[in-house]
């Protein structure tokens, strides 16, 4: 974002900014894993099940402090904006996370489609639009052009997580580094699945149904569960709005950067969000 906005110099001005964005990142991996159970992340055990919880947690803790300590000795101008976003980044992420833990405590047919969306958009379109706000700031933009470069991460965070979501039922586990199903396993309320849910097709109420009762560790269990949702329609329209939200991003970018050459990285990112199978 820097780069597209400013040229290599703010690209270069920018570096502590993309680390703090980084460290930020995996910081909320970390805690994400320890509230999920996830035992596997990117094919190697998560580190609370090597380190424990506490550990997992505090390393954490370090990397958002960290992450708040490079930009306070950042000299840059921008530096203190910076801080102040990635600050409500993390206040929204958390936010976030909260309502998907709540959701999990709910009915699978008490959950909605709108309340999924604005919780996926706080948890990973928060993050990506800061990143890209920030990189907006570290280029001298102006306050329409950070606003249009944070609507481009938003929009583009959030189709990555539809994709993601997609992956998470039927993404090949050689490649995901991550058990098959694993969404469906631990009764995931994603957006694939709710849009299955609220579907009001005969497939949508044999998921409810399978959805309400726990996994049954049986390999044709999942495969039940992962027709049901793609029978429903749910798969075609996770599908379809990360392509609409990827639109949206791009429109957003074009307001800030109108000229595709120089947008190229970022363009190039939108085309990644929406292709990538792991």
């Amino acid at each position: 974002a820097a780069s597209a906005l400013g040229g290599p110099s703010a690209r270069a001005a920018a570096v502590r900014a993309a680390a703090a964005v980084e460290l930020v990142h995996n910081f909320t991996l970390l805690h994400d894993d320890v509230m999920d159970r996830d035992t596997t992340r990117r094919h190697r055990p998560t580190a609370w099940t090597v380190f424990g919880d506490a550990d997992a947690i505090l390393a954490g803790d370090a990397l958002q402090a960290l992450a708040l300590r490079l930009l306070a000795d950042d000299p840059h101008p921008a530096a203190r904006e910076a801080s102040a976003r990635l600050t409500e980044c993390v206040i929204e992420l958390c936010a976030g996370q909260h309502t998907d833990t709540a959701l999990e405590q709910r009915a699978p047919t008490e959950v909605g489609l709108a309340e999924v969306l604005i919780m996926a958009e706080a948890k990973t379109g928060a993050l990506l639009g800061c990143a890209c706000a920030l990189g907006a700031l570290y280029a001298g933009a102006d306050p329409a052009e950070v606003a249009a470069m944070d609507g481009f991460g938003r929009q583009a965070g959030l189709a990555f997580q539809l994709i993601d979501d997609v992956i998470g039922i039927w993404g090949d586990p050689r490649r995901t580094g991550k058990p098959a199903g694993a969404d469906l396993v631990v009764r995931k309320k994603s957006l694939p699945v709710v849009a299955a849910l609220t579907s009001g097709t005969p497939a949508a109420a044999e998921l409810a149904t399978l959805y309400a009762r726990p996994y049954a560790d049986d390999d044709g269990e999942i495969a039940r569960t992962a027709l049901a949702v793609e029978q429903a329609g749910g798969r075609d329209w996770a599908q379809a709005e990360a392509a609409d939200r990827m639109a949206r991003a791009v429109q957003e970018l074009s307001r800030a950067v109108p000229a595709p050459e120089t947008a190229g990285g970022l363009l190039a990112l939108a085309e990644f969000v929406t292709r990538r199978t792991n």
